[in-house]
């Protein structure tokens, strides 16, 4: 069967959006018993740089007022009598209120990139500002945890596109939008046709065409598993109260993941800042607050842990656009009923000490990887990030 350009196009369209292991030789099957499940990660990433210091704000702090002038929130809601929080995440501030949230404040990495691709590739890869490595953190994980795993659903991104964060050197996640949409695309006869007829013709078609046969077995198994338990929350009609809703039906399953990951964004605010953060927070708290309510009526919040980042922070002065500029430093938000230590873990940033203007980071975030590794994951933190300088005890 000769395969054109056109047909070898749609073929690397949907191989690009499963992104399957490439030494999956043959089609699965799922006859086997799933491993036991037990701690899911929930990776939400901040695309674009959300601004941390309108996030949780220094109420007290006469010089985030003085350089903020028209963008500065005044109205933030207290978590402590020198902390506040973005009013359009109050659902934040009652997971607070319960010991359910934690925020590490001033997370970062030594001589940080401003470039939003740089950035992203650091935080995804975990690597340092001059290291650049084709691997994400997920990625190795799965390489370290999964390298005999019977299922290559281990981790899963609800995308179009794999992120860099889920590719390992011999192993790489899953990544779909709608699992209904993914099934159906799967089982076209087109498809099927060529799973079944191909000659093996050269290397990079092959790849293709292996790709294509787990795509079509996994697709399956996937959709099933994300209508095994149907749910009576209502979530937000947005694409992140979407994304959410089909992550929580997974949970729920007995599908054998641990890690999903998803984003949401724009939160580059160079203009406008407040109106974009607060349309992009009010989406957040609320599908954040349906996930949790589902996740709490089948007793499963105590063994999910919500993370977020951000590739980088914003500077401290507002600019001349009512907005804020590429910046550095941020804060992490952990959200679980599973923590251990709860609340504000750390100081906030020292407005007085800056950096040419940008907050200078105290928390590599590579700990903080390394602590979501070991005491979340039970997963080697030490092999997989290479990381030896500590942990955290929140969780």
């Amino acid at each position: 069967m000769i395969l054109k350009r056109r047909e070898f196009l749609k073929i690397s369209s949907l191989a690009t959006a499963s992104l399957m292991v490439p030494n999956f030789l043959k089609a699965m099957t799922f006859d086997n018993a799933l491993e036991q499940k037990n701690r899911i990660l929930v990776v939400l990433q901040f695309s674009g740089g959300n601004d941390g210091l309108n996030t949780i704000i220094p109420m007290k702090n006469d010089i985030y007022f003085r350089e903020r002038q028209t963008i500065a929130v005044k109205n933030a809601l207290n978590l402590t009598d020198e902390v506040g929080i973005n009013p359009a995440l109050s659902y934040f501030k009652e997971l607070y209120d319960r010991g359910e949230m934690a925020v590490l404040n001033n997370v970062g990495y030594p001589n940080p990139d401003k470039s939003h691709f740089r950035s992203m590739d650091i935080w995804q890869s975990a690597s340092d500002s001059k290291e650049f490595l084709e691997t994400g953190w997920i990625g190795r994980y799965l390489d370290e945890a999964c390298y005999n795993c019977d299922h290559p659903t281990q981790a899963l991104e609800v995308d179009d596109m794999l992120s860099l964060a889920m590719k390992g050197k011999n192993k790489k996640a899953f990544a779909f939008k709608d699992p209904k949409k993914m099934y159906e695309t799967s089982k076209e006869k087109y498809f099927k046709t060529l799973n079944d007829h191909h000659d093996h013709s050269t290397e990079t078609v092959d790849y293709l065409y292996q790709t294509l046969g787990s795509t079509i077995n996994n697709a399956g198994y996937i959709f099933e598993k994300s209508k095994s338990k149907t749910s009576d929350q209502t979530y937000p009609n947005s694409p992140l109260g979407k994304d959410f809703k089909t992550i929580a039906s997974l949970i729920k399953s007995d599908i054998n993941t641990k890690v999903y990951y998803l984003q949401v964004g724009s939160f580059d605010t160079h203009i406008n800042q407040i109106q974009r953060q607060e349309k992009l927070f009010a989406d957040i708290n609320e599908s954040v607050k349906s996930f949790v309510a589902d996740l709490k009526k089948n007793g499963l919040f105590e063994d999910v842990l919500l993370m977020t980042f951000s590739e980088f922070g914003r500077r401290v002065s507002q600019n001349a656009s009512n907005g804020t500029d590429h910046g550095t430093a941020n804060q992490m938000f952990f959200l679980s009923g599973g923590l251990k230590k709860k609340g504000i873990l750390n100081a906030l940033p020292d407005l007085q000490n800056l950096n040419d203007g940008d907050l200078i980071y105290t928390e590599d975030f590579r700990k903080v990887y390394a602590t979501v590794l070991k005491n979340w994951l039970n997963a080697d933190s030490s092999k997989i990030l290479g990381w030896k300088n500590g942990i955290y005890d929140f969780v």
